[in-house]
Protein backbone atom coordinates (compact mmCIF):
# COMPACT_ATOMS: atom_id res chain seq x y z
CA UNK A 1 0.00 0.00 0.00
CA UNK A 2 1.19 3.57 -0.85
CA UNK A 3 1.85 5.74 2.24
CA UNK A 4 -0.68 8.45 2.93
CA UNK A 5 1.20 11.96 2.05
CA UNK A 6 -0.12 14.91 4.44
CA UNK A 7 1.28 18.36 3.82
CA UNK A 8 3.02 20.41 6.43
CA UNK A 9 5.83 22.80 7.42
CA UNK A 10 8.44 22.31 10.10
CA UNK A 11 9.18 25.96 11.76
CA UNK A 12 11.21 26.75 14.93
CA UNK A 13 8.55 28.97 17.23
CA UNK A 14 11.04 30.54 20.05
CA UNK A 15 13.37 27.80 21.06
CA UNK A 16 11.36 24.65 19.78
CA UNK A 17 10.17 23.62 16.70
CA UNK A 18 7.81 20.80 15.03
CA UNK A 19 6.16 20.12 12.11
CA UNK A 20 2.67 22.28 11.59
CA UNK A 21 -0.71 20.87 9.90
CA UNK A 22 -3.81 22.54 9.01
CA UNK A 23 -6.61 21.42 11.03
CA UNK A 24 -8.28 20.15 7.30
CA UNK A 25 -5.57 18.46 6.31
CA UNK A 26 -5.44 16.16 9.23
CA UNK A 27 -8.02 13.07 10.57
CA UNK A 28 -11.24 14.36 12.32
CA UNK A 29 -11.26 12.02 14.98
CA UNK A 30 -8.72 12.56 17.67
CA UNK A 31 -7.88 9.04 17.90
CA UNK A 32 -6.94 8.31 14.49
CA UNK A 33 -5.16 12.24 14.64
CA UNK A 34 -2.89 11.19 17.76
CA UNK A 35 -2.10 7.99 15.47
CA UNK A 36 -0.61 9.96 12.72
CA UNK A 37 1.66 12.41 14.81
CA UNK A 38 3.02 9.44 16.44
CA UNK A 39 3.88 8.47 13.26
CA UNK A 40 5.13 11.48 11.85
CA UNK A 41 7.59 12.12 14.28
CA UNK A 42 8.33 8.47 15.20
CA UNK A 43 7.32 8.15 18.66
CA UNK A 44 7.71 6.12 20.52
CA UNK A 45 11.81 5.66 19.83
CA UNK A 46 14.40 7.51 21.83
CA UNK A 47 15.94 9.17 18.41
CA UNK A 48 12.81 9.02 16.97
CA UNK A 49 14.32 7.50 14.13
CA UNK A 50 11.49 6.41 12.00
CA UNK A 51 9.78 9.87 11.79
CA UNK A 52 11.14 13.98 11.51
CA UNK A 53 10.75 14.71 15.55
CA UNK A 54 14.34 15.85 16.75
CA UNK A 55 14.63 12.83 19.95
CA UNK A 56 14.25 15.79 22.05
CA UNK A 57 10.41 16.95 24.30
CA UNK A 58 11.88 20.82 22.75
CA UNK A 59 11.55 19.23 19.29
CA UNK A 60 8.40 16.53 19.66
CA UNK A 61 5.92 19.05 19.09
CA UNK A 62 3.54 19.64 16.93
CA UNK A 63 1.03 22.61 15.74
CA UNK A 64 -2.52 22.11 14.31
CA UNK A 65 -4.04 25.40 13.05
CA UNK A 66 -7.05 26.74 11.42
CA UNK A 67 -9.17 29.90 10.65
CA UNK A 68 -11.21 31.09 13.68
CA UNK A 69 -15.66 31.72 13.13
CA UNK A 70 -15.20 32.72 16.56
CA UNK A 71 -16.21 36.67 17.04
CA UNK A 72 -12.58 38.86 17.37
CA UNK A 73 -10.86 35.54 16.81
CA UNK A 74 -8.57 34.95 13.22
CA UNK A 75 -7.11 31.86 14.29
CA UNK A 76 -7.29 28.83 16.30
CA UNK A 77 -4.43 26.87 17.53
CA UNK A 78 -4.03 23.41 19.20
CA UNK A 79 -0.78 22.17 20.92
CA UNK A 80 0.30 18.56 21.02
CA UNK A 81 3.36 17.90 22.97
CA UNK A 82 4.91 14.16 22.28
CA UNK A 83 7.66 12.68 24.14
CA UNK A 84 10.39 10.63 22.12
CA UNK A 85 9.90 7.25 24.19
CA UNK A 86 6.20 7.89 25.21
CA UNK A 87 2.91 6.97 22.63
CA UNK A 88 1.42 9.91 24.45
CA UNK A 89 -0.21 13.03 22.23
CA UNK A 90 -0.89 15.52 24.69
CA UNK A 91 -3.26 18.67 23.98
CA UNK A 92 -3.69 19.84 27.81
CA UNK A 93 -1.08 22.18 28.12
CA UNK A 94 -0.44 25.46 26.20
CA UNK A 95 3.19 26.35 24.64
CA UNK A 96 4.14 29.52 23.95
CA UNK A 97 7.24 28.81 21.96
CA UNK A 98 5.45 26.89 19.47
CA UNK A 99 2.98 29.68 19.68
CA UNK A 100 5.12 32.13 18.10
CA UNK A 101 5.17 30.03 14.68
CA UNK A 102 1.27 29.86 14.18
CA UNK A 103 0.90 33.58 12.31
CA UNK A 104 4.20 32.20 10.41
CA UNK A 105 2.51 29.03 9.20
CA UNK A 106 -0.97 30.94 8.86
CA UNK A 107 0.30 33.62 6.31
CA UNK A 108 2.51 30.76 4.72
CA UNK A 109 -0.14 28.42 4.40
CA UNK A 110 -3.02 31.26 2.82
CA UNK A 111 -5.15 30.75 6.18
CA UNK A 112 -4.50 34.66 6.11
CA UNK A 113 -3.27 37.27 4.21
CA UNK A 114 -0.82 39.79 5.32
CA UNK A 115 -1.94 43.76 6.23
CA UNK A 116 0.72 45.67 5.47
CA UNK A 117 4.13 46.18 6.99
CA UNK A 118 3.08 44.67 10.50
CA UNK A 119 0.25 42.05 10.67
CA UNK A 120 -1.43 41.42 13.99
CA UNK A 121 -3.87 38.86 14.12
CA UNK A 122 -5.61 36.97 17.34
CA UNK A 123 -5.14 33.90 18.23
CA UNK A 124 -6.99 31.61 20.16
CA UNK A 125 -5.14 28.68 21.84
CA UNK A 126 -7.50 25.99 21.99
CA UNK A 127 -6.05 23.75 24.40
CA UNK A 128 -6.80 25.95 27.46
CA UNK A 129 -8.55 29.07 25.69
CA UNK A 130 -6.28 31.10 25.94
CA UNK A 131 -6.05 34.36 23.62
CA UNK A 132 -2.90 36.41 22.63
CA UNK A 133 -2.59 39.02 19.98
CA UNK A 134 0.61 38.41 17.72
CA UNK A 135 2.66 40.97 15.11
CA UNK A 136 4.44 39.64 12.75
CA UNK A 137 7.32 41.83 10.56
CA UNK A 138 5.19 41.51 6.40
CA UNK A 139 6.54 43.86 4.25
CA UNK A 140 5.89 43.75 0.46
CA UNK A 141 3.06 41.18 2.21
CA UNK A 142 5.60 38.49 2.68
CA UNK A 143 6.46 36.91 6.12
CA UNK A 144 10.47 38.20 7.33
CA UNK A 145 12.25 36.31 8.91
CA UNK A 146 16.01 37.80 9.25
CA UNK A 147 16.35 40.98 11.83
CA UNK A 148 18.03 41.75 14.65
CA UNK A 149 16.12 40.57 17.65
CA UNK A 150 17.76 38.13 19.42
CA UNK A 151 16.53 35.22 22.16
CA UNK A 152 18.48 33.17 24.33
CA UNK A 153 18.68 29.24 23.09
CA UNK A 154 18.60 30.18 19.81
CA UNK A 155 21.57 30.57 17.46
CA UNK A 156 22.06 34.35 15.77
CA UNK A 157 19.09 36.90 14.78
CA UNK A 158 15.39 37.05 13.53
CA UNK A 159 12.67 38.83 12.44
CA UNK A 160 10.43 39.82 15.58
CA UNK A 161 7.59 38.19 16.69
CA UNK A 162 5.76 39.94 19.64
CA UNK A 163 3.26 38.16 21.41
CA UNK A 164 0.76 39.43 24.09
CA UNK A 165 -0.69 37.32 26.37
CA UNK A 166 -4.89 38.23 26.82
CA UNK A 167 -5.98 36.57 30.22
CA UNK A 168 -3.60 33.68 31.18
CA UNK A 169 -4.45 32.88 35.02
CA UNK A 170 -5.92 29.71 35.39
CA UNK A 171 -5.03 28.10 32.11
CA UNK A 172 -5.21 24.79 33.24
CA UNK A 173 -5.98 24.75 36.59
CA UNK A 174 -9.08 26.22 38.23
CA UNK A 175 -7.50 29.37 39.34
CA UNK A 176 -4.15 31.84 39.71
CA UNK A 177 -3.34 29.49 43.07
CA UNK A 178 -4.71 26.72 43.10
CA UNK A 179 -4.10 25.78 46.25
CA UNK A 180 -5.71 28.78 47.60
CA UNK A 181 -2.24 29.65 49.20
CA UNK A 182 0.83 31.78 47.98
CA UNK A 183 3.10 28.94 49.69
CA UNK A 184 2.22 25.34 50.53
CA UNK A 185 4.28 22.67 52.76
CA UNK A 186 4.38 19.58 51.11
CA UNK A 187 5.88 16.23 53.09
CA UNK A 188 6.81 13.61 50.32
CA UNK A 189 6.00 10.28 50.85
CA UNK A 190 7.20 7.60 48.11
CA UNK A 191 8.67 4.15 47.97
CA UNK A 192 11.80 4.11 47.60
CA UNK A 193 12.83 7.55 48.98
CA UNK A 194 13.46 8.69 52.29
CA UNK A 195 10.47 11.11 53.42
CA UNK A 196 11.01 14.98 52.70
CA UNK A 197 9.30 18.42 53.60
CA UNK A 198 9.59 21.52 51.50
CA UNK A 199 8.16 24.57 50.57
CA UNK A 200 6.43 25.32 47.14
CA UNK A 201 4.24 27.78 45.23
CA UNK A 202 1.72 26.13 43.44
CA UNK A 203 0.66 28.33 40.61
CA UNK A 204 -1.02 28.76 37.13
CA UNK A 205 -0.56 31.66 34.94
CA UNK A 206 -0.58 30.26 31.34
CA UNK A 207 1.40 27.20 32.48
CA UNK A 208 0.76 25.09 35.93
CA UNK A 209 3.93 25.55 37.92
CA UNK A 210 5.42 23.92 41.18
CA UNK A 211 8.15 26.69 42.38
CA UNK A 212 10.47 25.69 44.94
CA UNK A 213 14.18 26.34 46.36
CA UNK A 214 16.94 24.25 44.25
CA UNK A 215 18.51 24.29 47.78
CA UNK A 216 15.71 22.25 49.33
CA UNK A 217 16.74 20.05 47.35
CA UNK A 218 20.38 19.91 48.00
CA UNK A 219 21.62 21.73 44.71
CA UNK A 220 22.54 25.60 43.58
CA UNK A 221 20.55 26.34 40.97
CA UNK A 222 23.24 27.04 39.20
CA UNK A 223 24.49 23.57 37.55
CA UNK A 224 23.61 23.16 33.77
CA UNK A 225 21.28 21.44 32.53
CA UNK A 226 22.75 17.94 31.57
CA UNK A 227 24.09 17.74 35.27
CA UNK A 228 20.79 18.02 36.64
CA UNK A 229 19.48 15.29 33.70
CA UNK A 230 22.60 13.55 35.35
CA UNK A 231 21.27 13.20 38.96
CA UNK A 232 19.05 10.31 38.51
CA UNK A 233 18.11 10.75 42.78
CA UNK A 234 16.84 14.36 42.28
CA UNK A 235 15.11 13.78 39.49
CA UNK A 236 13.47 10.72 41.66
CA UNK A 237 12.14 13.09 44.27
CA UNK A 238 11.03 16.16 41.76
CA UNK A 239 8.70 13.58 40.55
CA UNK A 240 7.80 12.34 43.74
CA UNK A 241 6.97 15.77 44.71
CA UNK A 242 4.99 16.95 41.15
CA UNK A 243 2.88 14.02 41.60
CA UNK A 244 1.83 14.96 45.42
CA UNK A 245 1.49 18.92 43.99
CA UNK A 246 -0.69 18.07 41.13
CA UNK A 247 -3.40 16.39 43.72
CA UNK A 248 -2.58 19.76 46.05
CA UNK A 249 -3.54 21.75 42.60
CA UNK A 250 -7.06 19.78 41.99
CA UNK A 251 -5.38 18.25 38.86
CA UNK A 252 -5.57 14.75 39.72
CA UNK A 253 -2.71 12.28 38.71
CA UNK A 254 -0.68 13.55 36.05
CA UNK A 255 2.03 10.26 36.09
CA UNK A 256 1.39 10.50 32.35
CA UNK A 257 0.75 14.24 32.01
CA UNK A 258 3.59 16.74 31.36
CA UNK A 259 2.65 19.28 33.57
CA UNK A 260 2.86 20.88 36.12
CA UNK A 261 6.56 21.41 34.92
CA UNK A 262 8.73 21.77 38.48
CA UNK A 263 10.72 24.64 38.14
CA UNK A 264 13.73 25.05 40.60
CA UNK A 265 14.82 28.42 41.90
CA UNK A 266 18.17 30.15 42.83
CA UNK A 267 19.05 33.89 43.29
CA UNK A 268 20.01 35.37 40.37
CA UNK A 269 23.33 35.68 38.52
CA UNK A 270 23.44 37.63 36.04
CA UNK A 271 21.40 41.24 36.50
CA UNK A 272 18.21 39.27 35.89
CA UNK A 273 15.41 38.73 38.99
CA UNK A 274 15.71 35.09 39.62
CA UNK A 275 17.67 32.17 38.53
CA UNK A 276 15.63 28.97 37.02
CA UNK A 277 15.98 25.49 36.76
CA UNK A 278 12.56 24.15 34.59
CA UNK A 279 11.77 20.50 33.90
CA UNK A 280 9.22 19.78 31.26
CA UNK A 281 8.54 17.52 33.44
CA UNK A 282 11.17 15.14 33.81
CA UNK A 283 13.88 16.59 31.40
CA UNK A 284 15.67 19.90 32.31
CA UNK A 285 14.72 22.47 29.96
CA UNK A 286 17.97 23.78 28.37
CA UNK A 287 16.10 27.42 28.55
CA UNK A 288 12.62 27.94 30.15
CA UNK A 289 9.36 27.94 28.34
CA UNK A 290 7.73 31.22 27.39
CA UNK A 291 4.45 30.24 29.19
CA UNK A 292 6.71 28.91 32.01
CA UNK A 293 8.54 32.10 32.18
CA UNK A 294 5.28 34.27 32.31
CA UNK A 295 4.39 32.37 35.47
CA UNK A 296 7.19 32.65 37.06
CA UNK A 297 7.18 36.74 36.49
CA UNK A 298 3.51 36.47 38.20
CA UNK A 299 5.14 34.34 41.53
CA UNK A 300 8.01 37.27 41.72
CA UNK A 301 5.46 39.68 42.02
CA UNK A 302 2.81 38.10 44.50
CA UNK A 303 3.84 38.34 47.96
CA UNK A 304 4.54 35.27 50.05
CA UNK A 305 5.96 33.01 47.22
CA UNK A 306 8.79 31.14 47.69
CA UNK A 307 10.44 33.56 45.70
CA UNK A 308 10.74 36.17 48.48
CA UNK A 309 14.06 36.02 49.86
CA UNK A 310 15.47 34.77 46.72
CA UNK A 311 14.72 37.36 43.95
CA UNK A 312 15.97 40.51 43.74
CA UNK A 313 13.65 42.65 41.87
CA UNK A 314 13.89 45.53 40.13
CA UNK A 315 12.13 48.98 41.09
CA UNK A 316 9.26 49.20 39.25
CA UNK A 317 8.06 45.71 40.32
CA UNK A 318 6.69 46.44 43.79
CA UNK A 319 3.05 45.42 44.45
CA UNK A 320 1.98 49.15 43.56
CA UNK A 321 3.40 49.29 40.16
CA UNK A 322 1.19 48.40 37.07
CA UNK A 323 3.39 47.45 34.76
CA UNK A 324 7.44 46.38 35.08
CA UNK A 325 10.10 44.43 33.12
CA UNK A 326 11.02 40.79 34.69
CA UNK A 327 14.18 38.74 33.70
CA UNK A 328 14.08 35.38 34.28
CA UNK A 329 17.50 33.86 33.94
CA UNK A 330 17.80 30.10 32.86
CA UNK A 331 20.57 27.70 31.85
CA UNK A 332 21.08 29.39 28.97
CA UNK A 333 20.09 33.16 29.20
CA UNK A 334 17.62 34.81 30.61
CA UNK A 335 14.20 35.54 29.18
CA UNK A 336 12.65 39.05 29.69
CA UNK A 337 8.92 39.49 30.12
CA UNK A 338 6.76 42.70 30.78
CA UNK A 339 3.62 42.31 32.99
CA UNK A 340 0.73 44.49 33.63
CA UNK A 341 -1.29 44.41 36.36
CA UNK A 342 -4.96 45.17 37.29
CA UNK A 343 -4.53 48.79 39.21
CA UNK A 344 -7.47 47.29 41.29
CA UNK A 345 -5.36 44.14 42.26
CA UNK A 346 -2.00 43.66 41.84
CA UNK A 347 -2.28 40.06 41.75
CA UNK A 348 -4.21 40.00 38.86
CA UNK A 349 -2.02 40.11 35.90
CA UNK A 350 -4.31 41.58 32.73
CA UNK A 351 -1.67 41.53 30.17
CA UNK A 352 1.86 39.35 29.65
CA UNK A 353 4.03 40.68 26.78
CA UNK A 354 7.20 39.05 25.27
CA UNK A 355 9.41 39.11 22.01
CA UNK A 356 10.00 35.93 20.21
CA UNK A 357 11.55 34.67 17.25
CA UNK A 358 10.30 32.00 14.50
CA UNK A 359 11.73 30.75 11.21
CA UNK A 360 10.46 28.58 7.97
CA UNK A 361 12.29 25.37 7.92
CA UNK A 362 10.90 23.33 5.48
CA UNK A 363 7.79 22.89 3.23
CA UNK A 364 6.30 19.91 1.98
CA UNK A 365 4.38 16.81 2.80
CA UNK A 366 5.53 14.56 5.53
CA UNK A 367 4.42 10.53 5.09
CA UNK A 368 3.05 7.98 7.31
CA UNK A 369 2.14 4.39 6.44
CA UNK A 370 -1.05 3.60 5.20
CA UNK A 371 -2.15 1.29 7.47
CA UNK A 372 -1.85 4.58 10.52
CA UNK A 373 -4.32 6.44 8.06
CA UNK A 374 -5.30 6.42 4.46
CA UNK A 375 -6.46 10.27 3.72
CA UNK A 376 -8.96 12.09 3.44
Amino acid sequence: MPQTAISCMLLRGGTSKGPFFRAEDLPRDAATRDCVLLAALGSPHARQIDGVGGAHPLTSKVGIVDRSDRPGVDLEFLFAQLQPEKSTVDTTPNCGNMLAAVVPFALESGLVRAQGETSTFRVLTLNTGMAADITVQTPGGHVEYEGTARIDGVPGTGAPVDIAFLDTAGSVCASLLPTGRARDTVTVQAEGLASFSLDVTCIDNGMPLVLFRASDMGVSGLESAAELNANASLKRRIEALRLQAAQLMGLGDVSAKNYPKMTLIAPPQHGGAITTRSFIPHVCHDAIGVLAAVTVGTALRLPGTVCEGVARLPADADSSSASCTLSVEHPTGEFSVTLQTDPADPGVVTRAALLRTARLLMRGEVLVPASVWGGA
